[in-house]
């Protein structure tokens, strides 16, 4: 038993390294790539759109500010949802 509850544990902290969390971002579009479906804002970080269902990218364009909400598993960070910055 005690054996078991070690290994997972372990388990536990080991596949806990890769969790992906949720996160806020502001800042002016600097490029958007319809292809790809991503937004690069002024920070230098470039966001995936692909993952958000029901997000249209039509409405946005260089120079706006936004807000994004995206969830971030290491490197690649996921827009969730995006609204006009105040």
């Amino acid at each position: 038993m005690r054996i078991m509850l070690s290994a997972l544990a372990v388990a536990a902290i080991l596949g806990g390294a890769n969790v992906a969390y949720a996160a806020e971002a502001t800042g002016t579009i600097m490029s958007i790539d319809m292809s790809k479906r991503a937004v690069t804002l002024d920070n230098g970080s470039t966001y995936d759109m692909a993952m958000a269902k029901g997000l249209k990218l039509d409405g946005m364009k260089v120079g706006q500010k936004i807000t994004l909400t995206y969830t971030q598993s290491g490197k690649t960070m996921d827009a969730t949802a995006f609204e006009p910055a105040t």
